[in-house]
């Protein structure tokens, strides 16, 4: 994806404006740039608490459970790479107006689903829809902002990330609590609608036209081989354990490996001929980028599948109503926003090592957690866990603002903005794989238990979890120090 500030375009009626107006200008484009990615952060965690009662209303399995929350994100890292080439190639503009109408009314459709087979259609719509809004965004912020502008953009737009991933139980639990019409958790995804349409009729006027340079191609087998690996691999996790590891399910684990070398050997042809690939394969020869990446799926794994599995054990195993349990979620939030502030200057202080610091701060909240669980019994656990809520969400700040610099800042410049879309990719990759893996310990232990099962079985999820913390967090001195980023 380029984001070369000297390929933009301005495009009829989006023509720059001076003094008052032009800075009237650039807030609403912020502002229609950070809602699109705050509807994105905001749908992938928001339907966690709204699982339960999804579940009850749709009459779904626990397998369709899984695939509602990995559908969104499996599709979103597929399309990323290839949705980012399509802005380069037809305009960011445009393709990121094309990704609002498909999310939209993917939302729509999601919000009016009869039953969890459309709901899950719905969310899979609504992952393509995302990645092909995500790289434009990120190319609009970069060629129409300049300066304390541009800083100003980027920071709002992590923020909103942030905010999205860690209040989203709780927006969520107040819409399914006010119950608007009598739709409960519909309007979760309903109210993105009037969003979407609000942001394309602004967005022609607002946002730049712009394009990328040079000569471009669209790997279209490259994408195919790269998604099909990765359903190969999410595929069976969610829908082998739930029919008994049948044959099919290692069959298609096997397929994956030739899938996903295919991809690779695809990716190395066409660059040895001077294309397009959508990876370049020599960013793995940089140790800041090959151990980045795979801290960021590792993360991300266990971020997401944890809010998953927090949903199920405090409304299923005790029956808290979405508005409490996202009240409960809020404190993630608490503890988030104010590390989110600190990141950027501990994250400059510290250098790789406000990773560890994150990851070890986020082990450290599982475990209080995991304390708590182990502490109560059936009724009133929200005051208790609460503690461990607010320490995990101080280390997920620690760890997601700084990750992308820290990382960047030890490949070269050369490959610096391929290494952002990539690792964007991951972070996805990560958010479906974690929920899939996760499900098979979940699940697994629960059986078809009651309150003091599902205690049992969060309690095993969030001892995996946290061990996949503090494998981050050593991974994470992997990565190269100044002295290695200068050389």
């Amino acid at each position: 994806m380029s984001t070369d500030a000297n390929t933009r375009t301005v495009a009829p009626g989006a023509a720059p404006a001076a003094g008052p107006e032009a800075d009237r200008h650039a807030l609403i484009r912020m502002l229609i740039v950070v809602s699109g990615m705050f509807m994105i952060t905001l749908d992938f965690f928001v339907v966690n608490v709204a699982i339960p009662s999804t579940r009850a209303d749709l009459h779904a399995s626990s397998a369709a459970v899984e695939f509602i929350v990995s559908g969104f994100s499996l599709a979103y890292a597929a399309c990323m790479l290839t949705a980012g080439r399509l802005g380069d190639l037809y305009g960011r503009r445009r393709m990121f107006a094309l990704g609002m109408v498909l999310f939209t009314v993917a939302s729509l459709a999601a919000g009016l689903a009869p039953d969890s087979g459309v709901l899950i259609g719905a969310r899979v719509l609504q992952g393509v829809g995302a990645a092909v809004m995500t790289p434009q965004m990120l190319a609009i912020l970069n060629t129409s902002f300049t300066g304390p502008q541009r800083v100003r953009a980027f920071t709002a737009f992590a923020l909103s990330m942030g905010i999205g991933a860690t209040f989203g139980q709780l927006i969520g639990g107040v819409l399914i609590h006010l119950d608007i019409a009598g739709l409960g958790w519909r309007t979760i995804f309903l109210i993105n609608v009037p969003i979407g349409v609000a942001s394309l009729v602004l967005m022609r006027r607002f946002i730049p036209e712009s394009h990328g340079s040079g000569r471009l191609g669209l790997d279209l087998l490259g994408s195919l081989l790269g998604s099909l690996g990765l359903l190969a691999i999410v595929f069976p996790l969610v829908e082998g354990r739930e029919q008994g590891w049948p044959a099919w399910s290692w069959v298609c684990l096997a397929a994956s490996i030739p899938l996903l070398a295919g991809f690779a050997v695809r990716q190395h042809r066409l660059e040895q001929r001077d294309e397009a690939p959508l990876i370049s394969l020599t960013l793995f020869r940089e140790r800041a980028f090959s151990v980045g990446v795979l801290i960021t799926l590792g993360f991300f794994a266990a971020m997401a599948s944890f809010m998953l599995v927090l949903a199920l054990y405090l409304q299923d195993g005790h029956g808290l109503s979405p508005l409490t349990t996202g009240v409960v979620f809020g404190a993630l939030g608490i503890g988030y926003v104010p590390a989110a502030f600190a990141a950027p200057a501990l994250g400059a202080r510290l250098g790789k090592h406000v990773l560890t610091l994150g990851a070890l701060v986020v082990a450290a909240g599982y475990g209080l957690l995991l304390a708590a669980v182990a502490g109560i019994g059936v009724d009133g656990p929200s005051a208790w866990v609460m503690p461990g809520l607010c320490v995990a969400g101080i280390g997920m700040a620690l760890f997601i603002n700084p990750v992308t610099p820290t990382v960047l800042a030890g490949v070269s410049p050369s490959h610096a903005a391929a290494a952002a879309g990539v690792l964007s990719t991951a972070q996805e990759c990560g958010n479906a794989l974690g929920v899939s893996a996760i499900g098979v310990v979940f699940f697994g232990v629960l059986g078809h238990g009651h309150s003091l099962a599902y205690a049992h079985a969060f309690e095993w999820s969030v001892a995996v979890l946290a061990g996949f913390t503090l494998v981050v967090a050593v991974l994470a001195q992997l990565l190269p120090g100044p002295s290695a980023q200068e050389s």
